[in-house]
């Protein structure tokens, strides 16, 4: 049987960390047997619908490199696939458990329900409408609610991360299927839209366990055969003892691509929340996930969310890329530059890239990380003052091995990294002090900045007359004081 997974995401807002990682683990299973992953909007929340959702969901995917093979834009034997084009589907199928007695229409007013639910709370007991079934019902026709007619006994089934499961009676129940809307619930509409695109495996959320009742319930009655059941363990929260929330720092995938995060680096850390190959290995590419994932490696507990393990691994990933096709890289920093580099051609700010890449943790670290390369920076004597390094200097010390190191790098014939590096390596013996002292003293001179790249990279891309300019300018603050 070919394999057949889907992402079936509601539109109501940003893909949350958890969506993300329920698209990923399906997709990786499809493309490993080479078979087919579908992309479904499950848009009948119309209170809870977006607008533009769908497209950030279509834009998160594709940048994250999971390219669906039906669905939205691709289209595909199984559409429609969006669910509110979908209704008279969900009717046809509908119709089949009414004409069965499996279904029926439901008049009973909201206020109504909501007195049951009153008096079994009062009663201590939990609520289950199928109690409180009305005993005459009209002929359904749209518009007014369908409900399930539950026959409520000990369902067993086999979930492919949680083992063999038992749901009670106590769990099933007279859910509705369709509103009075006339669309679907997500209880109804999941297990028609899967049946009938051939879906061969699903992977939600765990919160979906105790609803397994009433799905298989369902299909009994619908006469279907049940496809493969993939719940996923929760994404735990830094601190380990609750699901991941908004609250707890995670970001959207949306802020986390604005913030620089590399979708090689999202993938590969979003697919390790969970499972792992058995290995020590933490770099995956898309194509290492699709030869390694297997349901059977998905781990049984919640995984701690770690965004410090992210931003590392983003680091890691703009090292590998670099190494791999720096100009690839390169095309990707346009919008992660400070206004100041605007001015200055693609060659100049690649050479900057160059000596900087392996510093990076994120994109937007070029941001704050580049500043100094495209405007002089304001002389900060505070920040000598302050370097455990320099504190001990006097500012005459300062200022003669300033004004040596200039005399040197001045009387050079080439300004290259090389021939850089080599005046610098004599120039601690000439001025007396140390090469941490001499080299962070010349490094501040130049940038101001907390941390740059290697001095003489930095002072090869700045060029002699900047370089040279910005050493005087901390010597002439020197001497006006």
């Amino acid at each position: 049987m070919k394999t057949v997974t889907r992402f079936a995401p509601s539109p109501t807002g940003y893909i949350h960390i958890g969506n993300l990682r329920s698209a990923i683990y399906p997709y990786l299973v499809a493309k490993k047997k080479q078979g087919t992953f579908i992309l479904r909007i499950e848009d009948t929340d119309r209170a809870r619908y977006v607008e533009g959702a769908t497209e950030l969901i279509e834009d998160t995917l594709k940048w994250i490199g999971l390219d669906w093979d039906e669905g939205p834009e691709k289209g595909g034997d199984h559409g429609p696939y969006f669910q509110t084009e979908r209704k008279d589907i969900y009717i046809e199928w509908a119709k089949k458990l009414i004409a069965k007695g499996r279904a029926y229409a439901d008049p009973t007013p909201s206020e109504q329900i909501a007195k049951y639910r009153e008096e079994a709370s009062k009663n201590k007991q939990a609520f289950l409408y199928r109690n409180y079934r009305p005993e005459n019902t009209p002929e359904w026709e749209p518009g007014m609610p369908l409900r399930f007619k539950a026959d409520p006994k000990k369902r067993e089934y086999h979930d492919e991360v949680f083992g063999d499961k038992v749901m009670l009676p106590e769990t099933q129940d007279d859910i509705i299927l369709i509103k009075a809307d006339g669309l679907p619930t997500y209880n109804f509409a999941h297990i028609v839209d899967d049946a009938t695109m051939g879906v061969t495996h699903i992977f939600r959320g765990q919160e979906y366990l105790p609803s397994m009742g009433n799905y298989l319930a369902i299909y009994e009655a619908l006469e279907l055969e049940p496809p493969k059941f993939v719940h996923l363990p929760h994404i735990l929260a830094p601190s380990g003892n609750k699901k991941l929330g908004k609250r707890d720092g995670a970001k959207s995938a949306v802020d986390y691509r604005a913030d620089g995060i590399l979708p090689e680096a999202m993938l590969n850390f979003l697919a390790c929340l969970g499972w792992n190959d058995g290995t020590e290995d933490e770099i995956y590419s898309k194509q290492d996930l699709i030869e390694k994932f297997s349901i059977d490696r998905i781990q049984h507990a919640g995984a701690r969310y770690d965004e410090q393990k992210l931003i590392w691994l983003n680091g890691q990933w703009i090292r590998k890329l670099f190494e791999e096709n720096p100009k690839a890289l390169f095309e990707r920093t346009k919008d992660f530059w400070p206004e100041s580099a605007a001015k200055y051609s693609d060659e100049y700010r690649f050479q900057v890239f160059h000596i900087i890449y392996d510093r990076l943790k994120t994109l937007g670290d070029l941001k704050t990380m580049t500043e100094y390369f495209f405007i002089d920076p304001t002389v900060d004597m505070t920040m000598i003052e302050q370097n455990k390094a320099l504190k001990k200097l006097s500012e005459e010390e300062i200022q003669n091995a300033l004004r040596q190191a200039v005399e040197k790098l001045q009387s050079l014939d080439k300004w290259t990294p090389e021939i850089l590096q080599n005046a610098l390596n004599e120039l601690p013996e000439q001025t007396g002090l140390k090469p941490a002292q001499l080299f962070g003293l010349i490094r501040l001179a130049v940038s101001f900045a907390p941390f740059s790249p290697a001095l003489h990279d930095t002072l090869s891309v700045l060029d002699r007359e900047r370089g040279l300019a910005r050493l005087n300018a901390v010597i002439a603050a020197y001497s006006r004081d």
